[in-house]
């Protein structure tokens, strides 16, 4: 959904790190996450290695939401879903995450997310769905010839990828809300709205007062019993 589209960013750019120039990675020279090839085509056509370090947020975001979230309908998939398809596009091409995921949903592997890929997505549950897009993403990795060099990067981030997308898939589950007991009819409130204390009605008074005479009367009794059987033993 396009509500997660900052925080699978955030996510992606955690995973891509800063500035990376190795020879062996076949995309080039890259900051943030964009490559010097995508830099120049979506950005600055003849920017410099060192015009790339200078890559500000905003254009980090547009490249990265115009050319990989737009391109695999982010905004349209399910929760979870959405981070997974996309993280697979930034690392491995929008074309290639789109084909896998219908792998997954078992539609045309055309490469491009349409109608019958959304209504499969939705159709499925998201976790279900997830766990088999990491497992096919993970076994295309492990295909390549630089799996040597990066498979220990690729398979931690996949299984970051995976946790974070079924984080994002779960539904939170509520505690209904205590319902108030109602106040007793003709309750005031008192400050701060909490129901005003009741007058104790007189005759109430009333009882509670001889009920305690009654207890002293009977106590004076016994110590009086107490005394006599005293002092009568002693005389």
């Amino acid at each position: 959904m396009d509500r997660n589209f900052a925080r699978a960013l955030a996510l992606v750019l955690k995973s891509e790190g800063g500035w990376s120039d190795n020879p062996a990675d076949p995309g080039g020279a890259t900051m943030k996450g964009v490559t010097l090839a995508n830099f120049r085509r979506y950005v600055k056509a003849n920017a410099s290695k060192a015009d790339l370090r200078k890559i500000s947020d905003q254009q980090v975001a547009a490249v990265f939401r115009r050319y990989y979230w737009d391109a695999v309908l982010g905004a349209e998939l399910p929760d979870g879903v959405d981070h997974a398809v996309f993280d697979f596009a930034v690392n491995s091409g929008p074309g290639r995450a789109a084909k896998a995921l219908q792998a997954a949903l078992g539609v045309a592997q055309d490469g491009r997310i349409g109608p019958a890929t959304l209504a499969a997505a939705r159709a499925r549950p998201a976790g279900v769905t997830i766990d088999a897009l990491c497992d096919a993403r993970l076994a295309f990795l492990k295909r390549l010839p630089t799996w040597a060099t990066f498979g220990r990067g690729w398979s931690d981030r996949v299984t970051s990828v995976r946790a974070q997308a079924l984080l994002m898939s779960a539904t939170p589950v509520t505690a209904p809300a205590p319902v108030p007991a109602a106040p007793s009819p003709g309750a005031e409130k008192a400050f701060g709205g909490a129901p005003a204390a009741q007058p104790v009605p007189p005759a109430v008074k009333t009882a509670a007062a001889a009920g305690i005479l009654v207890l002293i009367a009977g106590a004076l009794a016994a110590f009086r019993q107490h005394v006599t059987d005293l002092f009568g033993s002693l005389f």
